[in-house]
């Protein structure tokens, strides 16, 4: 049995750097009890409780476009759409363990799948 613990996304708008760079393709890791245990600790989260998504997706994104490293600081700069994004992407993957989740129509109340981490684009 294989598990797979990383897994590729498209951000809806993308991440502009300060030198005006887009990066919209990343991937994302699964979550460790130690990474939701760890960020607690984290004063900014101590201050303020809704920080806890900015550190925790700092943790278990892997990588992002081209920027070398990705830290609070780039989830902080994210367009709010794209944070709801990764939101979602996160709690589907950590949930499941795949990209792909089942929806109603809500105009034929058929279930159908989609697969999120084709969304962004």
């Amino acid at each position: 049995m294989n598990l797979k613990t990383e897994f590729e996304f498209e951000l809806p708008m993308g991440f502009v750097d300060r030198e005006g760079n887009l990066h919209k393709q990343g991937s994302m890791r699964l979550a460790t009890a130690m990474d939701e245990i760890t960020i607690l600790n984290d004063m900014r989260v101590q201050s303020n409780n809704a920080y806890i998504v900015i550190v925790l997706l700092a943790r278990v994104i892997t990588s992002l476009g081209t920027l070398a490293s990705i830290n609070p600081n780039v989830i902080e700069n994210l367009f709010a759409s794209d944070l709801t994004y990764l939101q979602e992407f996160y709690r589907q993957i950590n949930e499941t363990g795949s990209t792909r989740r089942e929806f109603i129509c809500p105009h034929c109340q058929q279930p159908f799948e989609l697969d999120l981490s084709t969304l962004g684009g």
